[in-house]
Formats: C-alpha cells, sequence, structure tokens
C-alpha cells in the first residue's frame, strides 16, 4: 500500500509522555512484546524501554516529528518519519536529528506500537 499522511497525534502524545516523564502513558501506548533498536545499536524491551524514561540521568527537553508517513497493512501499521529532540543526560546537553521505523498492531481493541528503530541523522 502507498504511504499516506496522517494525523499524527498518538505520536504526539507518546513525544509529550516522554518530555515529563510520564511511564504510564508510554505503556498505554507500546505492547506487551514491545522491541526498541536505538540509533546506538542499543535493544530495549518494553520494561527496559519504560526505566530509561525514568532514569533521572535522562532529561528530555523537546522531542518532535515531522514527515509522519503511515503504510498500512491491515491491521498492522508501518510509520517512518523524522524525530529532534533535545535535553540533557548525566549532566551533558544533547541533540539529535534522525530517522525512525515504527511498527504498530491493531490488538486487544487498541493500535500498540510493537517495534520501534531509530537511525541518528549526521548534520
Amino acid at each position: 500500500m502507498t504511504p499516506r499522511k496522517t494525523n499524527s497525534w498518538r505520536w504526539n502524545l507518546w513525544n509529550e509522555a516522554q518530555v515529563n516523564r510520564d511511564c504510564r502513558a508510554v505503556d498505554g501506548l507500546i505492547g506487551a512484546h514491545f522491541i526498541n533498536t536505538e540509533y546506538d545499536g542499543e535493544v530495549s524491551n518494553k520494561a527496559q524501554f519504560l526505566a530509561d524514561i525514568q532514569d533521572p540521568q535522562v532529561k528530555p527537553t523537546s522531542v518532535t516529528i515531522q514527515d509522519l508517513k503511515v503504510s498500512m497493512y491491515g491491521d498492522s501499521a508501518v510509520v517512518t518519519g523524522m524525530y529532534y529532540a533535545k535535553g540533557i543526560y548525566q549532566g551533558e546537553p544533547y541533540e539529535h536529528t534522525g530517522r525512525f521505523t515504527d511498527t504498530w498492531v491493531f490488538t486487544e481493541g487498541r493500535w500498540q506500537c510493537a517495534a520501534s528503530h531509530t537511525s541518528q541523522v549526521k548534520k
């Protein structure tokens, strides 16, 4: 199916939840068997991903997305786009610009992210 642009409300909720360190909100968006692969190659499961959001050494100040595209495949969707993240990690400022690919599935009556992968883009 051809990618199409979509309303980014769900992804904006995710971004806001990360900035606000709201694990409950993120927990409601990701599936029980969620797998995350970061730009540096680190792989985490749902529990590890949620623990990272609560890590007091990680202090995101903004996370934004753009160029969002969704390809639907029945009860699944592949979402791609660009992200920009800014904050402080272990007392040092950081800025990341990258691309992401998320796989969402409609299960248990709602859309849940099953897997996420990010790649940092060098400027």
